[in-house]
């Protein structure tokens, strides 16, 4: 199997790319691709690009040029869920366009074509990325005040960047009204959802949380990713990786 990693920021792919064995870079589609092998397994790299037609052109790249047979997201997002906080790790099990209107022809948020306005990820492998994720931050370095913790549940994208307290408000309530029990949101992940669905691509994806999509939003927002998220990515990667291996040897 060949198994694309994708992330939004090269902050958090690097570490991924220099430990690759065979690494090889190939530009398509005005992007780069680094593919090798990391934990015995075949991988593809890429950087999704900001925003979902970005994300869904790199998604579609990885599929048709390189025929990876699964996708796994690793990228930040603002916290929108009650407990949700700075340092925690989101695992989707959905995904949903919060920019998404084509009402009154469609309800608000389905997508047009599809009759579904949640896009699930893949069971299997979002269940080894929990696994991976709960083993990362038993690590006493990486998470050292012990509180950040794993959460489960629907993340939201848009092309729309939320960082006030009214935006993030009225998002998490116009959502939770209509019964979308929202956790996380950011830019692109249910776009790579809707590309393997229509390609039948099983796809898993993790957010660290790097604020609460708030005023504070703009804070630190580079040194949080250097320090916390990059780390994060890795070490969860790594060990998403060692279970997949491990399991195809059996």
């Amino acid at each position: 199997m060949t198994l694309a990693i994708l992330s939004a920021l090269p902050e958090e792919q690097s570490g991924l790319v220099h430990a690759m064995s065979g690494m090889e870079c190939v530009q398509h589609a005005g992007r780069s691709f680094w593919r090798g092998r990391l934990q015995g397994v075949d991988v593809v790299c890429a950087l999704s690009g900001i925003g979902k037609v970005a994300a869904a052109t790199t998604t579609t790249a990885l599929i048709e040029r390189f025929g990876v047979q699964a996708i796994v997201f690793t990228g930040v997002a603002g916290g929108l869920g009650e407990g949700v906080n700075v340092g925690d790790i989101v695992i989707a099990s959905h995904y949903l366009q919060h920019d998404m209107d084509a009402s009154p022809i469609f309800p608000r948020w389905q997508l047009p074509g599809y009759g579904q306005t949640e896009l699930a990820c893949d069971d299997s492998l979002s269940n080894e990325l929990l696994n991976a994720a709960r083993l990362a931050l038993q690590d006493a370095e990486l998470n050292h005040q012990g509180k950040a913790c794993v959460h489960h549940g629907l993340i939201a994208s848009g092309d729309q960047f939320i960082g006030s307290a009214t935006g993030s408000n009225r998002l998490r309530d116009e959502l939770q009204a209509a019964g979308h029990q929202v956790l996380a949101v950011e830019m692109e992940g249910a776009a790579v959802a809707q590309t393997c669905l229509d390609y039948a691509i099983p796809f898993a994806a993790m957010r660290t949380i790097s604020d609460r999509a708030d005023d504070s939003a703009h804070v630190d927002f580079s040194e949080f990713v250097r320090t916390v998220a990059s780390r994060y990515a890795q070490q969860v990667m790594t060990g998403l990786l060692a279970q997949l291996a491990s399991k195809s040897v059996r």
